[in-house]
This record gives structure tokens, sequence and C-alpha cells, in this order.
């Protein structure tokens, strides 16, 4: 694919990167030229200084011949304007990063399609809905739903005492017959090697396993691993930014308890005026003296969102000392992930790659309805629909040529989510949840093409 991406920030130099590893034809577009040049110093792609709002330069990336625009600079105006004008100018997809939610919420109103934007992504409202599902699912360190939760991926420390260390896939699946729910992925302790499990992989003490599962696996799930259903109802949240704000107002819409700490005075008292059932406290949340005082270890979770990936994770880690059950941490440095269980922070989450993960299934061939990519883990998660040319369609599973490296969570047939094994039946219409390494996501595509 000819990819075009408009912006060398955080999220755009990301993207790149992870584009670039695919081979895709990349161009990145920025007007800072020390951003341009630390990208083309380490990325194998095409850079080019401009403004991405230029005709003259959009039409020097060849535009008109792209697959794919992704509007990702710092100014939602810009990638508005630069995904209307790529468009009209030939290109065949368009995706804008914008960090006011209202154009998402009220996208019934406005048909942007028609403007010339096929889609519109805010990081900011990916990682609050991100932080809310890991509130609902407390027991868990990573989730995502597939159909507004008709199949949930959940990812899980086994602690020692979970009932099924030391057996086999097999082995636990004969503790519940009625499967509802599957194991797709694993990561041993103190490696960073993925497996994905077969029938005969044995479960160890604090593998980090990734389980989908339907609505009526959530009961079994807890049980086979051996973690209590928390009740979060008391919520601190550190930081006023936009993910500070969407968080604590979607958890105040859902009747939670919420305390937020913001530093600045003048962005306090906004947030009290936006906030009205939320307590907003203006104070340092790195002061464990104002914690004490705001009775931190009286809070069922800890959300820690500042601007300071270090500020968020000391936080958090003091938490944990006042016994709170939930943290987790907003972190920009990727490099964190390989700390998060070792140093006992629940969940931390990065924006950047909530949003490539929310652009990479445009990328992927074959009809791709979602898609994430597993926090530290070389694996993908995607959701395909099948058509009535796909090769899967009308086959049993276990007829399928499926590589060693993937695995079939789960299917979605109208609104029921099914834990499908080798005897179920793939037919034109089912939405299907697929596990993969690297290795194997050429070979599923053409399944599903």
């Amino acid at each position: 694919m000819k990819i075009i991406i408009a912006g060398a920030g955080e999220v755009g130099f990301h993207l790149a990167k992870l584009l670039s590893y695919e081979s895709q034809d990349i161009t990145l577009i920025d007007c800072n030229k020390d951003s341009l040049s630390y990208a083309d110093s380490h990325l194998d792609i095409r850079v080019l200084k401009g403004d991405a709002t230029s005709i003259s330069v959009l039409r020097d990336a060849h535009v008109e011949r792209s697959d794919l625009m992704i509007g990702v600079t710092s100014s939602e105006t810009t990638n508005i304007t630069l995904c209307m004008l790529a468009k009209q100018l030939g290109c065949k997809r368009t995706i804008a990063r914008i960090s006011n939610a209202e154009f998402i919420n009220n996208n019934g109103l406005i048909n942007f399609s028609e403007l010339g934007i096929d889609e519109l992504i805010s990081p900011e409202a990916l990682a609050a809905t991100e932080i809310q599902l890991l509130l609902n699912q407390s027991a868990f360190n990573n989730t995502y739903e597939f159909e507004e939760g008709l199949l949930i991926m959940v990812g899980v420390s086994l602690p020692a005492a979970a009932p099924f260390v030391g057996k086999s896939v097999q082995e636990a699946a004969k503790i519940f017959p009625e499967l509802h729910f599957m194991p797709i992925a694993i990561q041993r302790m103190g490696t960073q090697f993925t497996i994905v499990p077969r029938g005969d992989t044995v479960f160890k003490e604090k593998d980090q396993v990734y389980f989908v599962i339907n609505k009526e696996g959530m009961d079994d799930l807890y049980k086979l691993t051996g973690k209590v259903k928390k009740q979060i109802k008391n919520v601190m949240i550190l930081g006023g930014s936009n993910v500070g704000f969407k968080t604590a107002r979607d958890l105040c819409n859902n009747k939670f308890n919420v305390k937020l700490i913001e530093k600045n005075k003048e962005r306090a008292f906004d947030l009290a005026d936006d906030l009205p059932n939320a307590l907003i406290i203006n104070g340092d949340g790195r002061n464990v003296e104002l914690l004490d005082e705001e009775n931190l270890e009286s809070m069922d979770a800890f959300v820690a969102v500042t601007g300071n990936s270090e500020t968020n994770i000391m936080s958090c880690l003091v938490a944990k000392s006042k016994n709170v059950k939930k943290t987790i941490a907003l972190v920009e440095n990727m490099d964190y992930f390989q700390l998060s269980h070792s140093i006992g922070i629940d969940t931390l989450l990065n924006k950047k790659l909530l949003a490539a993960n929310h652009i990479f299934r445009h990328v992927r061939k074959g009809e791709v309805v979602a898609m994430t990519r597993l926090n530290n883990l070389n694996a993908e998660i995607l959701e395909f629909n099948v058509t009535p040319t796909s090769e899967v369609n009308g086959k049993f599973i276990r007829e399928l040529q499926f590589p060693k490296e993937a695995t079939i969570g789960g299917v979605i047939r109208g609104d029921k989510g099914i834990i499908a094994l080798g005897g179920f039946k793939i037919t034109e219409g089912d939405r299907v949840v697929v596990c993969c390494l690297p290795s194997a996501i050429r070979k599923i595509e053409k399944l599903f093409l």
C-alpha cells in the first residue's frame, strides 16, 4: 500500500515505524525539519518537508496514487482539511486525528464521509474508553471488546493459586466442558517470546495469558485464573488532561465516585465547572501527604494520566503501597511496557499504541473490522468479516490450513459471540477473531480475501 502520514510527532512517527516494518510505501510530511531528519535517519521511508494542507505538497507526495492518508498533526483543523483535500485529489481512504470528541459523538448529524473524511480517531477518547473497560473488568490487566462486548479479549498474569497452572490447554478445557473462553497468546515470565497455545501447551505460574471470552465465560475465567472479581466504585484520577477529563466524565456518567487532582489552578476551576459530579482537587499529586489527606487508601482504583510518564508510574506505585486494588498509568515511552508487571503496576496505557491499533486495521488485507496489538507482545488480534469469496467460507475450522503461529479465538454470528472449536462451520457474514504472529499474517489474510 502507498500511505501518506501527515505529522511527524509521536503518533505519526510511531505509525510510520510500524508500517515501515511491513514494507509499506510510506511518505511522512511535516513542517519540522528536525522531526523529519530523525525519521529519515531511523526509518526506511520517504520524508517531505512542507505544509500538508498545501496542494503542491500533497501532489509531490503523489496523493492521487495513494491508498491511505492519515492526518495526525497536533491540529485537528489541519487534519480535517488535509483529509478533505487528499480525497478530492484522488486518495482512496482518509483518516483524521481529532481532539474534540464532539465530532465523533455527533457523527450522525454531520456526514464526514461526504466531506472526504472516512474515519475520525481521538487517541484521548480511545484511552478514556480503555480505562473504563479496564475498571469494569478489574481483575484483568488488558482488555479489548469486539462488537460491543459480544466477544472480549482479556489479559491476566496467572497466580500460583490458579487451578490450571501446571496443566495443558486440553486439561484446562476439561475442567469446564461447556467452553466459553479460548487462550490465544502466552508470554512466559522474563521472556519476550509470544506463544500461540496449542492443546499440549502447559500453563505456568506468572504467565501473561490472553483469552477470548464471550459473556457466559467471564465467571468461568475468574474461577480458572484464581482471580477475584473486584468491585470498583471509588476512583481517584491524577491529571486533568484531555484523557483525565474524558475519563472522569465517562465514569461519572456510569455512577462511579470520582476524585480528580489537577495541579494547575485555572484548569482545576474549569474542570469543576465541567464535571459537577466529580470532586476536583487543586494540588500536586506527587505530594504523598496530599494523597493521604484525600484518603487514597480508601480508593478502589487510581488512574494517573498527567503529561509526565514518570510521575504517573511513581504515583501508581504509591497507590499500590496503600493497597489500592487497581492502578493504571498513562505512559509515552514504549519501553516502559516491559516493566509494568515486574514493578507492580496493573496496566500501562499508551495513546500512540491505541491510535496505531485503530488505524492499522486499514492496512491489513481482507475485510478487517477491528484490530488490536497486544501490549509488549508481537501478536495481533484481528476481526475479519467472512465474504462469499473468503477461502474459509463454508468450511469447518478443522479443515482450514491454519498456520501454527495463529489461532481462532471466537466467532461472532449475528448478535451472539461463540467460542468455536474444530467442529464449527464458518459461513458468510460471520466475523472471525484471529490471533496471529507477524510470520503468519500474510497466510491469514489470504484465507479471508
